[in-house]
């Protein structure tokens, strides 16, 4: 069990390896459209790459769930065969988005032997994620 001081600074170290090892911008936060983000997450229990859809009132955020409900199988097909739709997610601050995501189980970031399968994982699926965003970026507009 790490205190959670340790634990901060694992998460540190880990985004900063992540960071020199993928030297890259990345979009994220910076899509263009303030109610989607890209997002990376890597906790005690899983890695994560998702397009997050964070608005507050439901009738927007399934507006803009539709327009990626409406993309399923061009994700699916040509990007990330994993993909997973979730119109109501659950963020562990109880606050409820949508998302698309995939996922790596059963890694922890408090495991420094399972950091280099875990930074691959991020990489390359945000690496697919951005580029199917970036495609139909237009559509969300």
């Amino acid at each position: 069990m790490f205190s959670k001081a340790e634990s901060k600074k694992l998460r540190q170290q880990f985004w900063t390896s992540f960071g020199i090892v993928f030297r890259r911008k990345w979009m994220l936060y910076d899509t263009g459209i303030k109610e989607i983000q890209l997002k990376f997450t890597f906790n005690q229990k899983i890695a994560q790459v998702s397009i997050d859809v964070l608005d507050e009132a439901p009738l927007i955020r399934a507006y803009y769930f539709e327009k990626l409900l409406s993309l399923k199988n061009i994700l699916i097909s040509e990007y990330l065969s994993e993909a997973i739709f979730e119109e109501e997610y659950e963020l562990p601050e109880e606050k409820i988005i949508s998302r698309v995501h995939v996922q790596l189980d059963n890694v922890s970031i408090h495991n420094r032997n399972q950091w280099p399968e875990a930074m691959k994982f991020l990489n390359d699926a945000m690496e697919k994620m951005e580029a199917f965003f970036v495609e139909y970026k237009d559509l969300f507009r």
